[in-house]
């Protein structure tokens, strides 16, 4: 974590409050960028390209700091539009994977996240008419097979002679 987002949390100043957003992409619905809190925000992103986060209701429960094998960050977003619902079912329907990053500034400062970002892939999502609900998680390091490459008759014939 920074020494920026480090002093927020330890201090809580009135005046410097961390601003949590999601940007989400897939094929059919392209990429959606959505924050918490009333008022939208113009933030920086990795390349130095200023973009518009929306506002909306949002409540985010980050993955906790562990070696467990698979982490994961649930957020659900509240009063969405029939345009939110229509999207996550394309995206669904198509067989699209929506991938999630996660980024948080500080309202000081806009111009890049206050900590790296957090890229994820959705494994669930529930969408209603009034929220949608989405699990995203990381590749699951710790469960995955090692060497990854498996070599079998198909990759590499001249196995099937060996027993």
């Amino acid at each position: 974590m920074s020494e920026v987002l480090q002093r927020v949390y330890a201090s809580a100043p009135t005046n410097d409050l961390p601003i949590h957003t999601l940007e989400l992409q897939a094929d059919s619905f392209g990429v959606i960028r959505l924050c918490n809190g009333f008022d939208n925000v113009n933030a920086g992103i990795e390349g130095g390209e200023i973009v518009l986060f929306e506002a909306c209701g949002m409540g985010v429960s980050l993955p906790s700091r562990a070696v467990k094998g698979r982490q994961d960050l649930q957020f659900q977003l509240d009063n969405v539009s029939g345009e939110a619902l229509e999207k996550v079912d394309a995206a669904k329907d198509a067989g699209d994977k929506i991938k999630v990053i996660y980024r948080v500034y500080t309202a000081s400062d806009l111009t890049e996240p206050a900590e790296p970002p957090v890229e994820m892939t959705a494994v669930s999502v529930q969408a209603t008419a009034m929220r949608v609900n989405v699990v995203a998680s990381f590749n699951d390091l710790v469960n995955r097979a090692w060497p990854r490459d498996r070599y079998t008759p198909d990759v590499a014939p001249g196995l099937k002679y060996f027993s």
